[in-house]
């Protein structure tokens, strides 16, 4: 079965209409299939009756109140009866005929299929932000994708059973699937412009994906090696102190030159204590990994 999961909040225009060009491409397909629609607590006075639910093919759930994508996504997963499960938004601009070739990937063996949106139509702003954002998670995390932030992806359902979703990292999920070894891809998808309502992408979400591209960064390479990272940067702090101490007592030593009254001796003090803070940090994240991996065992 397929299971269809479309997160929305305030799209009473666009869903009718998804859900019609979506479901007469399902009908064409021979597999069963469903579709799980989750309202984010909208508040757009939307009303379900404008949809023709079917109790076995399309069911819709709601959040009391907006909790956000990610938390979205997981009900629809928590929800889904599917072994493999689509994402979709639901401002329309995902075309549900681009649907089979997500498919026919999933059959070919791939475990999950990225949509790398071809044409793009928004604006230059989030367009420029996209193309920093596949650069940086390129460079630093190897990323096979070119278009991580496209919301149309199909996977089979046993990629997400440990992924847990919090606050935004919902973003870095095909990244999770790369590194637990799983056989990924990406297919062109169609992007067309929104028609209906309101783009949810604002100045807060292009700071916020700013600092969840830090966050994914330590948590997808150092979450089990904290020293690694903590280690690195309090080495580094430490020896500019070093040096900068070692200078000063040179001075001190061979010219005979007075220090309390030189800014640059507090300074390669500060620095140099700092480093061995940051180091100690590491060293504590070491320890936490390894009692969470000994309590499991036991």
């Amino acid at each position: 079965m397929i299971s269809i999961i479309i997160p929305f909040y305030n799209e009473k225009e666009n869903l009718p209409i998804l859900i019609n060009n979506l479901t007469k491409t399902l009908k064409k397909n021979n597999q069963n299939w469903e579709i799980v629609l989750v309202d984010d607590g909208s508040d757009d006075k939307y009303q379900t009756s404008n949809i023709k639910y079917q109790k076995e093919k399309i069911r819709l759930i709601k959040h009391r109140k907006r909790l956000g994508k990610g938390e979205a996504l997981k009900t629809g997963i928590e929800n889904s009866k599917g072994e493999i499960i689509v994402f979709m938004d639901a401002d329309l601009q995902d075309d549900p005929k681009d649907l089979p070739k997500f498919l026919e990937k999933i059959n070919k063996g791939y475990d999950f299929v990225n949509g790398a949106r071809t044409k793009r139509s928004e604006s230059i702003i989030v367009k420029t932000y996209s193309k920093i954002a596949s650069f940086f998670l390129k460079i630093f995390f190897h990323s096979p994708y070119r278009d991580i932030n496209c919301g149309f992806k199909a996977f089979k359902k046993e990629t997400v059973q440990n992924f847990v979703f919090y606050g935004n990292n919902f973003r870095f999920f095909p990244l999770y699937v790369f590194y637990q070894g799983y056989k990924v891809t990406e297919v062109p998808v169609i992007n067309h412009p929104r028609k209906f309502g309101k783009s949810k992408f604002g100045s807060k979400k292009l700071i916020g994906g700013i600092f969840d591209m830090i966050t994914a960064f330590f948590l997808y390479k150092f979450s089990e090696r904290p020293f690694y990272f903590f280690g690195t940067i309090g080495l580094f702090f430490s020896l500019i102190g070093f040096l900068l101490l070692g200078y000063l007592a040179y001075e001190r030593i061979f010219h005979n030159m007075l220090l309390y009254r030189r800014p640059i001796l507090w300074l390669g003090v500060l620095l140099f204590i700092v480093g061995v803070q940051i180091s100690m940090t590491g060293i504590i994240g070491e320890l936490i990994v390894y009692l969470n991996k000994k309590n499991k065992k036991l």
